[in-house]
């Protein structure tokens, strides 16, 4: 049945089921709206813009809710049957035509576009190095400051060859364009300009003979400036890092991150007017001085780090940490890191400091900072440096133990027993040893790949909680694991390791145990002091030796250096820890 006067169209299917279709209805989702096309005709244009055909609410009586909610009139066609020639027909959008061959009981979700940015948070994003503005030479400003009888140094310029120098050109092109530099006629202090390799990641390749070798590939160079003799002469500024394990167990543990990166970083802090001729630097299109910061200055660090720990000075281990361009942001939900990302952007808009917008990272549930995995999980190794010591060839020089065991080492926190599993290969740099690759070194060489690749994920220290420390001494070395019990479950801090030296493994077995102890005791001072610890052993003898008057002179030394904790013993036994 057609009503035209009231735009309704009812089809009676049987058994008391009908079906309904009201074009003046307005449609639930109007998003969908422009996925419809309609065509009229002439004569019926006047007639249909009383009632314009709409996607329309589809409704069956005898159901208790409808089929679908968004349906399109069809064509009402010149016979249905007689009445019109051709009114109106209205095409469905692709997404709904899938949905009506689909099931017609569930609607999909229209697609969500990203938001942008706000408008009050862009400037805290730099594209190019035109949109450093600098920041604020009240709120830092670099110095150069020199020695009392300090002299000037004035140096030629270096020979390039026509690649370097094409090098060269671009560089100074584009700093000039930035404002970052200008010309100067004259100087008391004039460095040379200097080309390197701007390496790649390492990789792995074969030689001549077939053999694997380690290589960082070239992918260009950079320019530089030689500032040794103006470092030299420079009074130092000793301004600290950050300590990398702290703030990485602050970062850790957290469902939600942002990772930001600064723009060129050292180049947004003004020098002040009296020490920028002294960054004054020739090459063969002139001589040149600095108005921002460069790179190469042995005060560059420092300065920056001051000036990123002043911008965000209230805001540090609450929301953001910060090591040098390097800012991480952190919340304990989706709502609150977004709202920390905002508050961080806000400081950088207020302060001109500019990030990267490649380098950013926003609202990620892991990443990576200085080497190391960040996530809910806790903290673990860089998968990717560990794969590529994975395939180092066998060591052939001093060189080669030395590269090898500084890269793990720096894992070392990760791994259980390192000195003694390392010692083969640490014996290998001693002075007037003979270098000889024999098959203990080799099984330690492995057994150190191994360790990295079965690394486990350490945890954040919770202060609320009880230290506990196992500790343990064998014939050369001495080791100990911190950790905490919460919820029943031991989780690693800190392993820790090392070697005794000759008159160490002289001492007795009782001597070793307790010296375990005091090693771990000054290993772990920063996470112990001033909290209940539970030392773990399996050295009975070590539980009755506190209460002894009369002992040997060293014990007795060592005991007093333990009186300032609050200790208590437990046995090892069978306690595993978690990983």
């Amino acid at each position: 049945m057609i009503d035209v006067c009231e735009g309704t169209i009812e089809l009676n299917l049987g058994k008391d089921l009908k079906m309904k279709f009201d074009i003046k209805d307005t449609m639930r989702k109007p998003t969908i709206e422009e996925g419809y096309v309609s065509s009229e005709t002439d004569e019926y244009k006047k007639l249909l813009d009383t009632f314009r055909p709409v996607p329309n609410i589809l409704s069956i009586e005898g159901l208790d809710r409808p089929v679908c909610e968004v349906m399109a009139v069809s064509s009402i066609k010149n016979s249905i049957e007689s009445s019109f020639e051709q009114t109106n027909s209205i095409e469905l959008g692709a997404e709904c035509k899938e949905q009506a061959q689909g099931d017609w009981s569930e609607l999909k979700a229209p697609k969500v576009d990203l938001k942008p940015l706000p408008e009050g948070l862009r400037k805290a994003i730099g594209y190019t190095l035109d949109d450093i503005k600098g920041i604020s030479p009240d709120l830092c400003i670099h110095r150069i400051h020199l020695e009392d009888e300090s002299k000037s140094s004035i140096e030629p310029q270096r020979r390039l060859n026509p690649n370097l120098k094409e090098v060269v050109k671009k560089e100074i092109l584009k700093l000039l364009d930035a404002g970052i530099i200008y010309p100067i006629s004259d100087s008391t202090w004039i460095s040379p300009v200097h080309c390197v390799p701007k390496k790649g990641g390492i990789t792995v390749i074969k030689n001549d003979k077939e053999e694997l070798i380690p290589t960082r590939t070239i992918v260009g160079h950079r320019m530089c400036i030689d500032y040794r003799k103006l470092n030299s002469a420079s009074r130092k500024d000793h301004f600290p890092l950050p300590f990398i394990d702290q703030m990485l167990e602050r970062l850790a543990n957290h469902p939600f991150y942002c990772f930001l990166d600064g723009y060129s970083g050292f180049f947004q802090i003004p020098i002040h007017p009296n020490d920028q001729e002294k960054t004054t630097f020739t090459c063969p299109y002139g001589t040149f001085a600095y108005r921002r910061m460069p790179f190469g200055l042995c005060n560059a660090p420092a300065t920056f780090q001051r000036c990123m720990t002043s911008i965000f000075s209230d805001l540090i281990e609450e929301m953001v940490e910060v090591f040098m361009d390097d800012f991480s942001v952190y919340g304990a939900s989706f709502s609150s890191c977004l709202s920390n990302l905002c508050r961080v952007l806000q400081r950088c808009e207020e302060t001109n400091l500019v990030l990267n917008w490649e380098k950013c990272h926003f609202m990620v549930r892991e990443g990576i900072v200085l080497g190391h995995k960040i996530s809910e999980k806790g903290i673990e190794l860089d998968r990717a440096k560990v794969d590529v010591m994975l395939q180092l060839p066998v060591p052939k020089t001093v060189k080669d133990i030395r590269s090898f065991l500084g890269h793990a080492g720096f894992y070392r926190r990760f791994i259980k027993d390192f000195s003694k599993i390392a010692r083969p290969l640490t014996r290998l740099l001693c002075k007037e040893t003979d270098f000889e690759f024999d098959e203990e070194c080799h099984k330690s060489w492995t057994l150190l790949k191994d360790a990295l690749v079965s690394a486990p994920i350490v945890q954040a220290p919770n202060w609320d909680h009880p230290f506990e420390i196992m500790c343990d001494a064998s014939d050369y070395a001495v080791g100990a694991v911190l950790g905490q019990k919460i919820d029943k479950k031991l989780n690693v801090i800190y392993y820790a390791s090392k070697t005794m030296d000759d008159a160490q493994c002289k001492y007795a077995t009782t001597e070793k145990e307790l010296l375990a102890i005091v090693f771990a005791f000054e290993k772990f001072r920063s996470y112990i002091v001033g909290s209940k610890v539970i030392v773990h052993t399996d050295h009975a003898a070590l539980r009755h030796i506190f209460a002894k008057k009369d002992t040997k002179p060293r014990l007795l030394r060592w005991i007093l250096l333990l009186q300032e904790f609050d200790r208590s013993c437990g046995q090892k036994g069978s306690r595993k820890w978690s990983c």
